[in-house]
């Protein structure tokens, strides 16, 4: 899932009960294993995203998927708070295409929420690339780091 900076996105779900697992990294770009600093450029096609690891005794993926939805604006093209550029767009990648009509359920339940296009991208996860160590669980580290998310919700 991509919400804008992965940092946010990645302290944001792992607060959800039966969420096992968190990982940030740079997903569907062009460039074999690149860097927060190549990424950033905005040439390198990949997004900011959080891979999520989930037991689906304990949450389903539509309501995981449901509570994404609260913490972005999906009408906003490659930007999410102060965060500006095509890594920031929003998007849920998937990894397995049964899941897609439950993606899509969601997506549809969206759109009577808001009078602009939804712009968030639905697609396949192509590729991800770990982001790099000092990205990873960022917030727990830094707590008072920046983040636009209102952890609240």
């Amino acid at each position: 899932m991509a919400g804008g900076c992965f940092w946010g996105v990645e302290e944001y779900m792992s607060r959800i009960e039966g969420v096992v697992d968190t990982e940030v990294g740079y997903a569907n770009g062009h460039k074999n294993n690149p860097t927060y600093e190549e990424v950033c450029t905005g040439e390198t096609g990949h997004v900011e995203t959080t891979y999520i690891k989930y037991d689906e005794r304990v949450i389903s993926l539509e309501d995981l998927l449901n509570r994404f939805w609260r913490i972005i604006d999906p009408t906003l093209l490659n930007r999410q708070g102060g965060d500006i550029g095509t890594q920031y767009r929003t998007g849920i990648y998937y990894v397995d295409r049964s899941d897609l009509p439950i993606i899509n359920k969601t997506l549809e339940d969206q759109k009577s929420k808001y009078d602009k296009k939804i712009v968030t991208e639905i697609m396949p996860l192509s590729v991800f690339y770990s982001a790099e160590e000092y990205h990873q669980d960022y917030l727990k580290k830094t707590p008072n780091g920046y983040c636009h998310i209102d952890m609240s919700k």
